[in-house]
């Protein structure tokens, strides 16, 4: 399995962090492939020693998972690596979760968050609880319950916001914030809505990641197109639909250009600078790409950790 290989490869150059993708089908049908990525992560998190890895994101909404058993599957691995398991949590996607929702329509997204944010609840409720509990719950009642296997550290929950509202429920409900926006939208719109959320519930901001998502490629979208196709690809339940929707974004509104080294160091700069602590490069399961970064980007970045350090 590759995803094991690039983990361990990503140590070994001296990464802090592997995200796993938790997909049911792949994004694209010409992918062909999609594993369970629970089970890699665990052989992933044995076949190393420091490096922290963690699903980036599953879905405790109760359709795929219900948050029991996301909170079960989380517990246990901190419990056998403790302090290297690593949260990340969404919405959902209907390409993964639709068809859980057989008797009824996919959820929309106030829904699915609502789902989303009951189930961290219900999910620190039961690493923290000394004994059995009942939960009062819209979406996930119940009467009695004691999780067993408990975690041995804090696990620290992600939460995945790409709009205003998300960003407020992450700075409510999540640890740390993750998001794909530009620079100057995290800057202006996602980093002061996240930090103001979690003021008025009395945490403490600088004690919380803001964690942005990137290509390999830089990729500058359209400010309309990008929030329509956005919309489309989370509602879309075929990966052949969505591969065709990628197909139809014009060379006007993406501008892709094949990434240097200095290109990808500018890149992450943009986000260190407006705020951002931590930046996950997409290289998906290609050991080459790790590679790459692993030698013509992270030496910049390593010598001078502590001017990244806030």
């Amino acid at each position: 399995m590759r995803f094991v290989e690039c983990t361990v490869l990503a140590e070994k150059f001296g990464f802090d962090t592997v995200w796993f993708g938790d997909h049911l089908v792949p994004w694209t049908h010409s992918q062909n492939k999609s594993a369970f990525c629970w089970s890699v992560m665990s052989v992933a998190l044995d076949r190393t020693k420091t490096i922290r890895v963690g699903p980036v994101v599953t879905t405790p909404i109760g359709g795929r998972y219900h948050p029991i058993i996301i909170g079960q599957a989380a517990a246990t691995l901190n419990n056998m690596y403790p302090g290297r398991f690593l949260l990340g949590v969404g919405s959902g996607e209907a390409i993964n979760e639709a068809m859980f929702f057989p008797q009824e329509k996919w959820p929309k997204w106030q829904e699915r968050t609502e789902r989303l944010c009951e189930g961290i609840t219900l999910m620190k409720k039961m690493w923290q609880s000394p004994d059995y509990f009942a939960f009062e719950g819209k979406y996930f009642p119940l009467s009695k319950f004691f999780l067993y296997t408990k975690p041995k550290t804090e696990i620290p929950i992600y939460f995945s916001a790409v709009g205003e509202k998300a960003a407020t429920y992450a700075g409510i409900y999540g640890d740390h914030l993750v998001t794909i926006n530009s620079p100057s939208r995290c800057r202006d719109v996602i980093f002061p809505i996240f930090e103001a959320a979690a003021r008025k519930t009395g945490k403490d901001p600088s004690k919380m990641e803001k964690m942005v998502e990137m290509g390999m490629s830089r990729v500058r979208p359209s400010q309309s197109r990008s929030k329509s196709v956005f919309s489309d690809i989370i509602n879309e339940t075929d990966p052949r639909e969505i591969e065709e929707m990628r197909q139809r974004v014009s060379d006007s509104t993406h501008t892709r250009l094949d990434p240097s080294p200095d290109d990808i160091i500018e890149a992450v700069d943009s986000y260190w600078k407006v705020g951002a602590t931590h930046v996950e490069i997409d290289t998906n399961s290609f050991p080459e790409r790790i590679r790459f970064l692993g030698e013509k980007v992270l030496p910049y970045f390593l010598e001078r950790r502590d001017d990244y350090s806030r």
